[in-house]
């Protein structure tokens, strides 16, 4: 696998993208590309991503990198199940009131009953986003079907890897599981994840693009059973060839960044992924 190399991505002007505080001359757009120059498709941040830092700091971390859309981690310091219900939406505002776009919450784990279930739905109402990305059991699936007609919210089913058996290790063991059942239970992909499961992430991100509705953007070192996440550029995933097919099945769910490295200080290695992406979308035709 392969990426454009790093001294181009300089020159096409991802070094804006990544020192936003720099006051740099503006000069008009041109083109639709550098009117918008994520080319349409929906980039943002995982708040996994700073998963250690609180509520605030995610806020102005994702502002920051200047990014606008959300999936929000269900974690105390942000906002999760063991809130009230009015603390959900409290939080969930604080997002808002930033200018900031809640597309989906997770991962959120649905694999203890209906109870628990019926919980996260909840929960995924009270913030008032469309999908929910989670990590069912397999014989949590029928549930799933049941809650997804009440609820009329999305379900994206997250793939783990090759460490994730007996569950969900790529994409198409999530599609295999879901397909039968009501179209608002789809996917989640994790491009390194499905990597590392030996599936290619474009080929999946085409293959699955009926019921794709979230997307993790990362990078990895290495393949194989453990997961080495780095900034993005620096590793081994095609990332030109995943925005590509994004960009080809007109893609219009989430593609957040997951950067699981440096929890507690994630914002310089999550501003160079941003950079990058934006560099390698600048140089697709």
């Amino acid at each position: 696998m392969t990426n454009i190399s790093r001294r181009d991505l300089l020159k096409t002007g991802a070094l804006a993208a990544v020192i936003p505080s720099i006051n740099l001359p503006s000069f008009a757009a041109t083109s639709t590309e550098e009117a918008d120059p994520w080319r349409g498709l929906k980039i943002g941040v995982a708040t996994y991503t700073f998963r250690e830092l609180p509520i605030e700091e995610a806020i102005k971390g994702v502002k920051r990198v200047g990014l606008k859309y959300v999936s929000i981690k269900n974690v105390k310091n942000h906002i999760d199940l063991s809130h009230t219900p009015e603390e959900r939406k409290q939080r969930a505002q604080m997002f808002r009131d930033a200018g900031l776009v809640p597309m989906s919450v997770g991962n959120v784990a649905m694999r203890t009953g209906e109870a628990d279930i019926r919980k996260a739905f909840e929960y995924a109402r009270d913030i008032g986003v469309p999908t929910i990305v989670c990590a069912p059991s397999q014989d949590a699936i029928p549930i799933l079907d049941k809650m997804v007609k009440e609820f009329d919210i999305k379900l994206a089913i997250h793939n783990h890897g090759p460490e994730d058996k007996g569950f969900f290790p790529s994409p198409y063991d999530v599609w295999r599981a879901v397909e039968k059942y009501d179209r608002r239970i789809g996917l989640c992909i994790d491009v390194g994840h499905t990597a590392r499961a030996g599936v290619d992430p474009a080929e999946a991100i085409i293959k699955c693009r009926e019921r794709l509705y979230d997307t993790h953007m990362k990078d990895i070192s290495a393949m194989g059973a453990r997961n080495t996440p780095i900034e993005g550029g620096r590793g081994i995933l095609n990332t030109k060839a995943i925005l590509a097919a994004l960009l080809k099945i007109n893609y219009q769910g989430l593609v957040g960044f997951e950067y699981e490295k440096d929890g507690k200080d994630p914002l310089p290695g999550l501003a160079e992924s941003v950079g990058y992406v934006k560099g390698v979308l600048a140089g697709l035709k």
